[in-house]
């Protein structure tokens, strides 16, 4: 994972909402993991993810983020924020489970400098 230390969250999701990815996978309260907006709903290897962005807060080192991009199995592109430390967005394990089953193929099309 590359540290973005030049650019901030917001940043970077405004660049990929320029790129068209504008929908988030989160976690609803029957622990499913669904795309915003639509009733899809994915299990870890229905997904890949292309990129991940590191975030590290100046104030507190507990203020960090990783922003994922993910892949759905028809090309359809979407984030997952996992937020931790002290405004930690999931609490349990669910959400970190889910993240660690799914595949990891890094694309450089969505590098940013």
């Amino acid at each position: 994972m590359a540290n973005h230390n030049l650019k901030t969250l917001s940043q970077v999701l405004n660049i990929l909402r320029g790129r068209g990815i504008t929908k988030e996978i989160c976690m609803n309260e029957q622990k499913q993991f669904v795309l915003e907006g639509t009733d899809t709903i994915y299990k870890p290897s229905d997904l890949c993810i292309v990129k991940s962005y590191r975030f590290e807060g100046d104030s507190s080192p507990d203020d960090n983020a990783v922003l994922y991009v993910t892949q759905d199995r028809d090309g359809i592109q979407s984030l997952i924020i996992d937020s931790y430390g002290a405004d930690s967005n999931y609490s349990g394990e669910e959400f970190d489970n889910f993240l660690r089953e799914i595949p990891v193929e890094e694309r450089e099309d969505f590098d940013i400098d």
